[in-house]
C-alpha cells in the first residue's frame, strides 16, 4: 500500500512544488509507482509536470466535490513518468464548497482509499497556508515532508507548522507524523545557513534528511519546460540532490517496514 506524504509549509517560496515534481520523478527512476496530487489552486505542479492546467476537463476539484471519479481526473506526466491529479484555479472554490459537505476534512482520504494499493508513494503538493485543502492533505497523509530554507524567518515559522500538524493529528489523523525536514535552496557559504542547519539537527535529529537541495539554476528552469530536472538536465546538482533524497526516503521506508515486522 502506498505511503502518502504531504509536502507542506505555511511559508511560500520554500520549494514545495519543486520538491514534489522532482521527488516524484526521482522515485520513478528507482522503479517506484508514484502519484502526485496538485492541491494548490495555482496549479504549478500541474504545469511543471507538462500538463496544461487551462485545458483540463476534470481536476482534483471535481474529485473532491464528487463530480467525477478518479479515472476521469487522472493524467500522466510523460516526462516525469508518474500519474497526476491536476489542479487549476477552480480549486479556489473548493474552500467554500467543502465547508458545506459532510466529512469535509477527509474527502481526499476517502477518494484515495480505493487506489492506494496501486502505488508505492503518493505525494501531495499543498498550498502555502493552513486551509481546508491543506487539512484534507494532512488527514489523508501518513507523514509530512517539510521543505524549508535555512533562514531565521523559516525557523520561526517552523514551530507554528509543527504545532498545526500536531493539532490536526490529535483531532483528525492519529497516525500523522513528521516524516522529515528537507533543507532547500541551500548555500553552505552563508553562515546563517549553517547556524540554522545546526539548530535543525539539534532539535529534529534523524528527522532531518541528510540530502540537501542546493540553489540550482536548472531546478528553476525545468518547470517552464514542463519537466523535472532529472529529464531537463540529469547531470545538474539539483537533479542529483533529489535522486539522493529519493534514495534516502526509500531506505527509511524499508527500515521502518523491517522494524514494524520484527
Amino acid at each position: 500500500m502506498a505511503k502518502v506524504f504531504a509536502i507542506a509549509n505555511q511559508k511560500g517560496g520554500v520549494g514545495k512544488t519543486t520538491t514534489c515534481i522532482n521527488l516524484a520523478a526521482s522515485l520513478v527512476a528507482t522503479k517506484r509507482r508514484v502519484l502526485l496530487i496538485d492541491l494548490d489552486p495555482q496549479g504549478n505542479a500541474t504545469m511543471g509536470s507538462g500538463i496544461d492546467k487551462h485545458g483540463l476537463e476534470h481536476s482534483i476539484y471535481d474529485l473532491l466535490i464528487g463530480e467525477c471519479d478518479l479515472s476521469e481526473a487522472m493524467q500522466f506526466s510523460e516526462h516525469g513518468g508518474y500519474q497526476l491529479l491536476p489542479a487549476n484555479r477552480d480549486l479556489t472554490a473548493a474552500e467554500v464548497a467543502l465547508l458545506e459537505m459532510s466529512m469535509k476534512e477527509s474527502r481526499l482520504r476517502s477518494a484515495l482509499a480505493p487506489i492506494r494499493e496501486n502505488y508505492d508513494f503518493i505525494l501531495i503538493d499543498c498550498p502555502p497556508s493552513l486551509n481546508m485543502l491543506t487539512i484534507n492533505a494532512l488527514v489523508a497523509a501518513d507523514g509530512v515532508i517539510i521543505p524549508m530554507q535555512c533562514e531565521y524567518y523559516a525557523l520561526e515559522g517552523l514551530s507554528d507548522l509543527v504545532n498545526s500538524i500536531q493539532r490536526i493529528g490529535a483531532l483528525l489523523n492519529p497516525n500523522l507524523q513528521i516524516e522529515g525536514l528537507l533543507r532547500t535552496m541551500y548555500d553552505p557559504r552563508i553562515s546563517l545557513t549553517n547556524d540554522v542547519s545546526a539548530q535543525l539537527k539539534e532539535h529534529f535529529g534523524d528527522k532531518l534528511y541528510d540530502a540537501v537541495i542546493p540553489r540550482n539554476v536548472r531546478l528553476a528552469e525545468a518547470p517552464s519546460f514542463g519537466m523535472p530536472a532529472l529529464v531537463y538536465d540529469k547531470q545538474s546538482r539539483g537533479a542529483i540532490a533529489y535522486l539522493a533524497l529519493a534514495g534516502e526516503l526509500v531506505r527509511r521506508q524499508r527500515a521502518a517496514a523491517k522494524t514494524a515486522t520484527a
